[in-house]
């Protein structure tokens, strides 16, 4: 299977515990922008149960909630896989986060995993409570959050414009 020359855009988060949903929200509000060549999905998920969302994109952009304490709720963060690398590990299926998975798709199936995947986290301030009500200093994120996944988006692009280019004789001049 080749890759689709498309970007995914997976938000991941509860609808229903309170900030966890900014990483759905700002995947629709991606979704609704109608963007050329970007599938959004919203999805209540995690671990090994993202890798069918990955198989067969070029590029993906995560979006989800992060609560590491470190920084002001509403920060927007951006990561690469390779941040995360120090929290893949060896446990039951059931414990797999999403750098594990990453790697167990790279490895179980390399030919249809994305060339580039990006995380846009937003730190939280509550994942406790059941609400469908964002607290003010995360909803007040939503718009940055949505930037970044744009500027995450335009990267990929250019380096899909370079990909292309690079096979292109033409685009050198020769």
């Amino acid at each position: 299977m080749a890759l689709n020359g498309r970007i995914a855009v997976i938000g991941l988060g509860s609808p229903v515990m309170t900030d966890d949903s900014i990483g759905l929200r700002v995947s629709q509000a991606i979704q609704d922008m109608g963007l050329d060549g970007v599938d959004c999905f919203q999805e209540a998920v995690g671990g090994i149960e993202v890798l069918p969302l990955l198989r067969g994109y070029s590029y993906a952009v995560f979006v989800d909630a992060i609560q590491t304490y470190e920084y002001g709720p509403g920060t927007v963060l951006i990561f690469d896989v390779a941040d995360f690398e120090s929290t893949v590990a060896d446990v039951p299926a059931h414990d797999v986060n999403i750098a594990t998975a990453i790697r167990i798709g790279r490895q179980m199936d390399p030919d249809t995993m994305p060339l580039g995947i990006r995380f846009v986290a937003i730190e939280i301030k509550d994942m406790q409570t059941m609400s469908e009500t964002l607290t003010p200093e995360v909803a007040s994120s939503q718009e940055s959050a949505k930037g970044a996944v744009l500027h995450v988006i335009k990267g990929f692009r250019d380096q899909m414009s370079s990909d292309d280019g690079s096979k292109d004789p033409t685009a050198s001049g020769q």
